[in-house]
């Protein structure tokens, strides 16, 4: 039987270690490495190549919801979470994750069947995040404003002209990475990191970091430009 690596990223060491021990008691899975925030999943996941990641949505630093987009790019990206609110549900699943488990929700068998089915693309859902996407959805303004504020800062790209890596980096900036963090999360120097910055300001025309953010994620005021 194919074995499927697992990546789990979390901030709370005892639930880090409380998931590593019931997956590598599957004889089908391993756990090839554990973060404690989304900058050194971005790390490990670039080094170790997991077929799946287990992924929270709080934790310090980068959190999950920003490290998502990058994450769901290299593996299939399972939330496992104790956050509840439709609203973050709901961006997880437009951001690309591949399904969301609240903890308290699921019996060990129920986890493992949602990681073996996360490379095949088959979506696992505890009760409360069903119930709270279905709620979501069925809202008639909600969706729509979740989905305007992701595709703002998905699709934004196209605006700016912005590139695959450059966009990568802009993410990185507007999560609150200094140059140092971007750094080690690309694994470029941070030289490489000016550089790309200085186009992404060029691209975006803004002469500041902040001004940069507001751009990128649609809160600057059309004709406003700041000169710092």
């Amino acid at each position: 039987m194919a074995r499927l690596s697992v990546l789990i990223a979390d901030g709370n060491p005892v639930i880090r270690a409380g998931l590593a021990a019931l997956v590598c008691a599957a004889e089908d899975l391993d756990v090839i490495a554990q973060a404690a925030d989304g900058r050194e999943a971005l790390s490990l996941t670039r080094r170790h190549a997991p077929d799946v990641i287990l992924l929270d949505v709080r934790m310090p630093g980068v959190d999950g919801i920003s490290a998502l987009p990058h994450l769901v790019q290299m593996a299939p990206v399972l939330m496992l979470t104790y956050s509840k609110e439709a609203e973050i549900i709901c961006e997880a699943l437009l951001l690309g994750a591949g399904g969301y488990l609240v903890h308290g929700e699921f019996t060990t068998d129920e986890l493992l069947r949602a990681v073996r089915d996360a490379p095949l693309g088959r979506p696992h859902f505890t009760p409360t995040a069903a119930s709270a996407l279905l709620a979501e959805v069925r809202s008639s303004s909600h969706p729509q404003r979740v989905v305007a504020q992701s595709s703002e800062r998905m699709h934004n790209s196209v605006v700016f002209g912005l590139s695959s890596r450059e966009v990568e980096i802009m993410d990185l900036i507007a999560s609150g990475m200094n140059n140092q963090q971007i750094a080690a999360a690309c694994f470029i120097s941070e030289k490489t990191v000016k550089n790309h910055i200085n186009r992404i300001f060029a691209k975006l025309r803004s002469a500041t970091r902040s001004e940069a953010i507001a751009r990128w994620l649609g809160t600057a005021r059309p004709g406003v430009t700041g000169h710092g």
